[in-house]
């Protein structure tokens, strides 16, 4: 009867892997950061969800080994890279020529920004999510290293591995919205002008080095895809 229960370590496992994914400092972290000032915890709980939702579906691919999945990331890198690198540009650019606007009440870290706004975030989180080659492949990566200390026998176990890691992930996003969202009041417009351009420089910067690996790689003659 022991056999059919789950592997108890499936779940802080996918936990601490959904946290490791979502952590390191990156495009989405950049703009959940920048829509958490402007907008409250829910404005940045709102963009980490695209991320949320793209870390689930890569998780899916790979916990149900569809290996098809991280080969065709593989051969089609050069172009979902470009891809991406051109939409952080525009994204950073746009953010660069729209000034701050802070929107709801510092004190319980809301917002009153439009429904429509939030949600907007969560389809553009989700495609800088899942046109990460880098992030597409290391979460691979993770689940195939992780094989050999948790297995993951059947669907049920996949599942359930898949909904640790979104929860790990959702967990991140909304401690980080929160932390920001209770420190922006303290900020002067001229700051939040000033964090403003530095979240807009950093996500050019993202896909420049995005689009410059691929440059470099070509040189090399190296370049998938």
């Amino acid at each position: 009867m022991l056999s059919f229960l789950p592997n108890p370590l499936v779940l802080p496992v996918g936990m601490v892997i959904g946290i490791l994914v979502a952590a390191p400092v990156g495009p989405v972290n950049v703009l959940c950061i920048q829509r958490a000032i402007a907008r409250g915890m829910w404005g940045g709980v709102a963009a980490g969800l695209g991320a949320v939702l793209g870390d689930g579906l890569i998780a899916l691919s790979a916990a149900m080994g569809v290996g098809a999945v991280s080969g065709a990331v593989a051969y089609h890198r050069t172009a979902i890279q470009v891809v991406g690198g051109l939409v952080l540009i525009l994204f950073g650019w746009r953010l660069y020529v729209t000034g701050p606007q802070i929107n709801g009440s510092a004190e319980n870290g809301g917002g009153n920004g439009s429904l429509k706004a939030y949600l907007w975030d969560i389809p553009k989180t989700f495609f800088l999510t899942v046109t990460n080659p880098g992030a597409v492949l290391g979460l691979f990566a993770i689940f195939g290293g992780i094989s050999t200390f948790v297995e993951v026998k059947g669907p049920i176990e996949a599942l359930l591995m898949v909904a640790a890691v979104m929860f790990g992930s959702l967990c991140w996003w909304v401690g980080l919205s929160y932390v920001v969202a209770r420190l922006r009041h303290r900020l002067s417009l001229d700051r939040l002008v000033m964090i403003n351009k530095i979240a807009a420089i950093a996500l050019v910067i993202f896909g420049a080095v995005l689009i410059g690996e691929i440059g470099y790689m070509k040189l090399l003659g190296s370049a998938p895809g």
